[in-house]
């Protein structure tokens, strides 16, 4: 029982931390994203508009812009995951007082960060003017 009560006073430490915040923050956000960009795509299913359980109005996609999306999907979710990579790396560095390192690890982790923003804003634009 002891190591439980170790482990609990290690997260609780962890939850302290500015960096545990960032990173949720993040995770959160890119999230938060995804499941507004998924709930427009959920109304353009073909299936779910042939058995009227979607609310919204929406045309049907053709396979040019399916394909699209679905690639677009890809992407977001590889540069999510290399953002959150890239601020482990940032982190890393700087407690290793590797400063050149952090920066640049910090340089690119903000630029992932500003491109999965960027697909994940021009999804639910390309959603919001596709629904009526």
């Amino acid at each position: 029982m002891k190591w439980f009560i170790e482990e609990i006073s290690r997260l609780v430490e962890q939850l302290k931390r500015w960096q545990t915040w960032l990173i949720i923050g993040l995770i959160t956000l890119f999230a938060g994203f995804a499941f507004l960009v998924g709930g427009f795509a959920f109304r353009t299913d073909g299936i779910l508009l042939y058995l009227n359980r979607t609310a919204g109005a929406c045309r049907e996609l053709n396979n040019g812009i399916i394909i699209f999306m679905f690639c677009g999907m890809i992407f977001f979710m590889l540069t999510a995951l290399l953002t959150l990579g890239e601020f482990q790396r940032y982190f890393q560095f700087k407690q290793r007082a590797a400063h050149y390192q952090a920066s640049r690890a910090l340089y690119w982790g903000i630029g992932w960060a500003v491109t999965a923003i960027s697909i994940s804003i021009a999804a639910l634009v390309f959603f919001n003017r596709y629904c009526r």
